[in-house]
Formats: structure tokens, sequence, C-alpha cells
């Protein structure tokens, strides 16, 4: 007889607190090629997504696969060093599992990352930019089938799924840093092409400043549990662009590195001011 998604959360959470009984009140998602984020973590306890009941696994290069719980910022974090995408061949509901474990360990606030495609002509490689809203036409919504009530409602409101106070948070700590911030909306699809030029047009012209295989689907499924979401991209390749050139994983792999150390500046800013 199969578990019911209650009961796999419950073993899930309980297997973790086995391995680290403290309190955790911030998660983070951290995207691809920003596994260094983790580095400044203290008191580290590495669970593999592998050892998790019920977990997915990681198959996309620059994402480690661990649940890495500890200190950052003198706060008690949970990172998901590794995320899961729909065109792996996983379930929405499957991508979505881990946000719904973070908020039965007590997770309220998520800081999510990505590395995102450029639209808006005034972004530049590195630059970062903070997600304002985002636009989930293209993706799998992670609700769809039975709701289950202790979750969250049936029908959530998105009118506003990234907190305005995290949002001003955030673009305070840039000032204090000098970092240099964007700000705009994000589009999800489901991938795992890199977009055709008239598509990224199309997205371009809907709304979107950036785009990405990601992220979507995570934030409706916190916004779902109650949680706070504040999530952020990093600009790794250019839509929109005069030169013929092909984008490839490899090099947005080493743009989200290079642009990682303001991201993580901030990152650490807003759990030092939680």
């Amino acid at each position: 007889m199969s578990l019911s998604l209650a009961q796999q959360l419950s073993e899930a959470a309980s297997f973790i607190r086995t391995r680290y009984p403290y309190q955790v009140e911030t998660g983070v998602v951290l995207g691809s090629g920003l596994g260094h984020f983790t580095k400044d973590m203290e008191e580290v306890v590495s669970i593999p997504y592998a050892d998790i009941p019920h977990f997915p696994i990681s198959t996309v290069a620059g994402h480690s696969g661990a649940l890495l719980l500890g200190k950052m910022g003198g706060k008690r974090v949970a990172v998901l060093s590794g995320r899961f995408h729909y065109y792996e061949g996983y379930t929405p509901g499957q991508v979505v599992f881990p946000i719904r474990v973070l908020r039965k360990l007590g997770v309220g606030t998520l800081l999510i990352s990505n590395a995102a495609g450029g639209m808006n002509a005034g972004f530049r490689v590195g630059d970062l930019m903070l997600i304002r809203d985002h636009i989930s036409f293209f993706i799998v919504n992670p609700l769809i089938g039975p709701n289950d009530s202790d979750l969250g409602t049936r029908f959530p409101d998105m009118s506003q799924p990234y907190d305005k106070d995290l949002q001003r948070l955030v673009h305070s700590i840039a000032r204090e840093k000098g970092i240099s911030l964007k700000e705009g909306v994000y589009c999800g699809v489901t991938g795992p092409t890199f977009e055709t030029r008239a598509e990224y047009k199309l997205l371009h012209l809907l709304g979107g400043d950036a785009v990405g295989m990601s992220t979507v689907q995570e934030v409706i499924a916190a916004v779902h549990v109650g949680m706070r979401v504040m999530a952020m991209s990093v600009i790794t390749d250019m839509g929109i662009r005069e030169e013929e050139n092909t984008i490839t994983h490899q090099e947005v792999l080493q743009a989200a590195a290079e642009a990682e150390p303001k991201l993580t500046a901030l990152f650490v800013g807003v759990l030092q001011a939680l």
C-alpha cells in the first residue's frame, strides 16, 4: 500500500530530525553553479538526498544533491544544495517535495537562487536580479491534483508570491554593500532546451525580464504552505542578443560561479537581519 503525501512528508522530516534535532526557521535553495555558497556554513550536518526517505535525487551538473543543516549569518538554516526539475522526469509533486519537507521542519522563510537567461536589454551577464513577480503559464502547477488541507488552501492567492518586506530588506543590504541589484519578472519554463530566439522575444513581450527552468513550482508550493519567499536570479547568459553564438550549460555554471560572492553576501545579510 502506497503512503499518502502526508505520511511521506512526516517520514522524511522525522528522519532529518534524527540527524539534526535543532529548530530551523530559514531555508535556502541553491541553483546551478551556486553550490559554493555553503562554504561559510558552520556546524554543518550534510545528509545526502539518497538517504532521506522519499526524496528525489539530483541528476544535473552543478547540483550536488545534499541537504545541509547548520549555522550561517548566526542563524540555523537548511540548505537544499541541488534542486529538482520537471525536465529530469520528476512529477511537479516530486519537484516541490523538499520544499514541503522544509515546512515540516519549521522553516517559515525561504530564500531561493537560480541561474537565468536575461531578456531585459538593461541586463548583463553576471547581474543579480531580485525576482519581483513571475509568469507561471509555461510550467505544470504543482498543486494540480487532490489538495491536502493540512498543507494549504485549495485556491491559494498568488497576487504577491514574493514577500515585499524581504524585497525591501535585500535592496537595503545591496545599497549598504555597494552591490548593484536589478529587479524584474521571472518566466518559468520546463526546459531542458534553451529557448529559441523567437521564444525569448515572446517571453520578453509578455513582461519577462529573465527566464529559467526552476523556481516557479517551488515558489507556488512555498506560498501554498504559508512561507515567506525571496528569490534571486543570477543572469548567466543573454537570451536576446545580437551575436550568433550558442548558449552552453558550462557557460551558465561559470557565470553563476563568478557572481556567487555577491549573491552570498546578500543572502547572508538577509539571514543576519531576520
